[in-house]
């Protein structure tokens, strides 16, 4: 068969069933091959839209998102999403065109070396040089993509090498099982945690993955530790769960900052330093630190690991939960703590919460509009959060019920990520429903990308947070300049117009009390739908200055 019908073939025996991108004349016989196949392609306004929908499909199924693009401004226009699939270990294949291998080594027209410029930011990036390597390279860049942690692989195929013919057949797929953890260090780790005074758990990225969550709501409850997310591991233990103590991230004396500083040992679940550094939770020396991840330890000064578990998370922790058994004897009954000592601290954060609920003001107070949101949303529905001032009102405001539905971006950290993703949340689960919350800087990088939710009919609803300004760099200016800024200010479109004029569903709100009907509203159309929201982040800097007066009530 042709190189370009086999390869399609390839990505069909590995599961694959939608595609993001814009194709150029390089990947046009692939396009051709692509219309006798099961497998949708999406096609959308921007690559980097299309690498974020890939990066977000890939998140929340495990499975591994594609996306596609031509050679040259197509690569590039990639790498941002890209990256961002690679860093918050999202599982990820970029398919992208490249010139004819007759002109490769010479200048010729958009010839660059694009997997060179890609390495840096993916697991493995590689050019199809034969037609016969199709089968290994694409079972290899989709093994290597979702194996622990996961991240983003390409394929660069030339535009005539996609022309020959071969008879090479698609491999087989299979499962790779992790192995369990060493007996020692589960050993090691639970004597810790035996001699524990005031023991906490870190739970990050990796404590959302599959099992892994199960799992540590289980060792939670066996053992009456506390548990704490990452803004990437919300939902690990539901927030009604007397084990819950929220979210750790803020750069500030929050609640659970103090709390962390007095204990003796952590145990961190799936904890990627990407995320938010050690130097910010553990400014008190002496903890004993367990690390219980998929990979050793990152080397960090503020880090100093006590014993590493290293394993598959929700395995480590089973294993974890039957050694606890094991020693459990007449006299050492579990849980070995009283989680109850922590209850004044939980309901403190919880009314903490809870202080803007009633507010009327517009512009809206970020507390208000985010417990408005959670009202609305159902356990299972998702959250995308974009990068700006509303991601760290997000990470701190809004709690989850389940794994996999808040998604924020905080490895790699980029803005106008959130609408785009929320294309493919809804792609991956067409059954829940799905929100993004956008600053007005971040939501204009992927505008375009509202004609491919109208012209697919997905109701998705994205909320766009309205200051006119960079609030989240005006914020931290201001943090580190006694209240100064740069020039930081820009002007809006009418996004009520910005949305018909796409064929969307568009409001723009004058009176708090219309949330709660207008997410209603929005969540009946039959295509994606815009709220704009006035923000009053006077706020923002309210919050830094009670997070740097709140002390430990334990």
């Amino acid at each position: 068969m042709k190189a370009s019908d086999l390869f399609v073939r390839c990505l069909e025996a590995e599961g694959v069933t939608h595609i993001f991108g814009i194709p150029g004349e390089e990947n046009a016989d692939v396009m051709i091959s692509l219309k006798q196949s099961a497998i949708e392609f999406v096609l959308c306004r921007h690559e980097q839209a299309a690498a974020f929908m890939a990066d977000t499909y890939g998140r929340l199924t495990g499975k591994t998102g594609v996306c596609l693009a031509t050679l040259g401004p197509g690569a590039t226009n990639l790498v941002t999403g890209v990256a961002d699939a690679n860093m918050d270990r999202a599982p990820l294949i970029a398919i992208i065109g490249q010139a004819g291998t007759d002109r490769l080594h010479k200048e010729s027209h958009q010839n660059m070396d694009s997997i060179a410029m890609f390495r840096p930011i993916s697991k493995w990036a590689e050019t199809v040089s034969n037609a016969r390597n199709i089968p290994e390279m694409v079972r290899k860049a989709f093994k290597i993509a979702e194996a622990e942690k996961p991240g983003a692989c390409v394929l660069e195929l030339p535009e005539d090498l996609a022309k020959h013919e071969t008879d090479a057949a698609p491999m087989p797929t299979y499962k790779t099982r992790r192995p369990a953890a060493d007996h020692k260090a589960v050993a090691q780790a639970i004597d810790i945690i035996s001699q524990a005074k005031k023991p906490i758990i870190l739970s990050g990225n990796g404590a959302v993955r599959k099992r892994a969550a199960k799992q540590l709501q289980i060792f939670a409850e066996k053992t009456g530790i506390p548990v704490v997310n990452t803004f990437m591991g919300k939902g690990a233990v539901p927030r009604s769960h007397p084990c819950s103590l929220f979210t750790i991230g803020l750069q500030g004396k929050d609640h659970i900052v103090p709390a962390i500083n007095s204990c003796d040992v952590v145990i961190a679940v799936g904890y990627d330093l990407v995320e938010y550094s050690p130097e910010h939770w553990n400014k008190v020396p002496g903890k004993k630190i367990v690390h219980v991840d998929f990979m050793p330890a990152e080397v960090d000064d503020c880090y100093p690991v006590t014993v590493d578990v290293v394993a598959d998370v929700a395995d480590a922790l089973w294993q974890m939960s039957e050694e606890m058994d094991k020693r459990s004897g007449p006299d050492d009954k579990l849980p070995l703590f009283n989680i109850n000592d922590w209850a004044e601290l939980r309901q403190t954060i919880l009314d903490d919460f809870a202080m803007e609920k009633d507010d009327e003001v517009v512009p809206m107070k970020p507390q208000k509009i985010l417990w408005d949101v959670r009202e609305c949303l159902g356990p299972k529905d998702i959250l995308l959060s974009d990068v700006g001032a509303h991601k760290m009102w997000v990470s701190r405001y809004y709690q989850c019920d389940e794994p996999n539905t808040c998604l924020i971006s905080n490895g790699f950290c980029s803005m106008g990520f959130a609408f785009p993703g929320s294309i493919g949340a809804k792609i991956a689960h067409p059954e829940r429903r799905v929100l993004s919350i956008n600053g007005d800087a971040g939501f204009m990088m992927n505008v375009q990308d509202i004609e491919t939710a109208v012209r697919n009919k997905l109701n998705i609803v994205a909320m766009v947070w309205l200051d006119g300004e960079y609030g989240l760099i005006k914020w931290k200016q201001q943090n580190q300049f006694d209240g100064e800024h740069s020039d930081l200010a820009f002007s809006n479109p009418d996004f009520e117009l910005l949305a018909k004029s796409f064929g969307a569903w568009g409001r723009t709100l004058t009176k708090a009390s219309q949330l709660p009907d207008l997410l209603h509203e929005a969540f009946q159309q039959q295509g994606p739908a815009i709220i704009a929201i006035p923000v009053d982040y006077s706020e923002n800097l309210k919050l830094t200055k009670r997070l740097g007066e709140i002390e430990l009530t334990l």
